[in-house]
């Protein structure tokens, strides 16, 4: 989609906005940044090799609440069309980090796992929310979910009045995550001006800023549309001073809000594979990018859930938007692929 990313125009901390358009120009490999500087450079090359080619291996197979993979059903799961290249089962993969959501109703997040993040600055995208840590905006609700909820309020911190709250949480500084395969199973909200996403921020972005660091949008959605979901790739172009932004979309045969879906990235060292319901629907490697932009997408990031509301992208609510409007989110699971030799 034309326009901003979501962190595009204001340079902020991080944040996002709407999927830049893709730079004219011929596609080539984009410069590659060593995943391990304490490695002789073609051990580094060999193993991102192996990692790529296990990747590209693997079929989505979904997972349970306990954490366990299990075959998906044919016919059944899978709510988008299934990509050409569909990845097949690695030798073996490893949960490296969860969030099930399974604190006392109305508690906070587990803080050893993420940051509340306030603030109500527009982010460079016109968005109409204040985001606050109060319960009423984001708690858990005792029953194994994390629920993010906007509210039609006036809300003001002295400085800036909005007519909105609602929640975001990150895991910046304490979890950053890589290769492998990050997945969240939500349950989104329906209505126009609403936009539920789950995304990823490369974790340097305090010291060489956006869109340097990189950003995966795993799953972004318009209100007015609850049937389409959103994947998107932002980075820097030669200049330093532009970015690209890498979209594609899938369409469910079912309403998003109808139900929990799980929302993911598979992810290795040259290629990065948007997932709905385990099936992937975009794939983006170096050779997808315009000429002289930079693949960025070979180190650490961390992982942020929000409900913005309003922006130049959704648009305001209207009064036919129900408030409140809650993203509920039933869990978010990191796993780190295992591959031999």
């Amino acid at each position: 989609m034309p326009g901003e990313s979501r962190v595009g125009q204001r340079r902020r901390r991080h944040g996002r906005g709407r999927p830049a358009e893709r730079l004219a120009g011929d596609h080539g490999a984009s410069r590659r940044q060593r995943h391990d500087d304490h490695q002789p450079e073609d051990r580094v090359r060999r193993r991102h090799a192996r990692l790529d080619a296990a990747l590209a291996d693997r079929h989505g197979r979904r997972r349970d609440r306990s954490g366990k993979r299990r075959r998906r059903r044919t016919g059944r799961g899978s709510t988008c069309q299934a990509a050409k290249v569909v990845l097949e089962s690695l030798p073996a993969d490893k949960l490296l980090w969860s969030d099930e959501f399974s604190g006392a109703a109305g508690s906070s997040p587990d803080p050893t796992k993420w940051l509340v993040d306030t603030g109500g600055s527009g982010f460079g995208n016109n968005e109409l929310e204040y985001y606050t840590s109060r319960a009423s905006n984001v708690a858990q609700d005792g029953a194994g979910h994390l629920k993010i909820t906007a509210l039609r309020e006036s809300y003001s911190d002295g400085a800036v009045t909005r007519s909105y709250t609602s929640g975001k949480i990150e895991s910046k500084g304490k979890y950053n995550t890589s290769y492998g395969s990050i997945q969240a199973r939500i349950k989104l909200p329906a209505g126009q001006g609403l936009w539920p996403a789950f995304w990823a921020i490369g974790a340097d972005i305090d010291t060489v800023g956006w869109p340097h660091c990189g950003e995966m949008d795993i799953m972004e959605n318009l209100g007015r549309d609850p049937y389409r979901v959103f994947g998107s790739l932002h980075g820097p172009c030669a200049s330093g001073t532009q970015a690209y932004g890498l979209t594609s979309s899938t369409r469910s045969v079912v309403a998003l809000s109808q139900g929990f879906h799980e929302y993911g990235v598979d992810w290795s060292p040259s290629l990065v594979q948007m997932t709905l319901d385990g099936v992937p629907y975009a794939s983006y490697t170096p050779t997808s990018l315009p000429h002289g932009c930079q693949w960025v997408f070979t180190k650490p990031a961390f992982l942020i859930l929000d409900l913005a509301v309003g922006g130049n992208w959704p648009g305001a609510p209207t009064a036919a938007t129900r408030f409140p409007a809650t993203m509920l989110v039933d869990w978010v699971r990191a796993y780190g692929y295992t591959t031999q030799g």
